[in-house]
């Protein structure tokens, strides 16, 4: 589906535009998402990214090794069989 928005975005000094709210808001496109920019047919066209993992994938990757409880593993296995 092709969708025209209304007026036109600026291309700013750094070379950048901004994809409207409601559009991001459409597609679920949050800060620190990656898109690619491709060229078809002499136009760009701005896609999501397909290397880009998962929400849920940047969470775990961002939270893994921060946690620390300050017990073995045997103690936290302890802790969850209610032994």
């Amino acid at each position: 589906m092709t969708r025209n928005t209304e007026g036109s975005m600026k291309l700013n000094s750094k070379g950048q535009v901004t994809i409207p709210a409601q559009l991001r808001a459409e597609l679920d496109l949050r800060e620190g998402d990656e898109v690619d920019v491709v060229l078809k047919d002499g136009d760009l066209i701005i896609v999501t990214s397909s290397a880009q993992p998962t929400r849920g994938r940047q969470l775990v990757d961002r939270m893994r090794g921060r946690a620390d409880a300050g017990l073995t593993t045997d103690e936290l296995m302890a802790l969850t069989r209610g032994e």
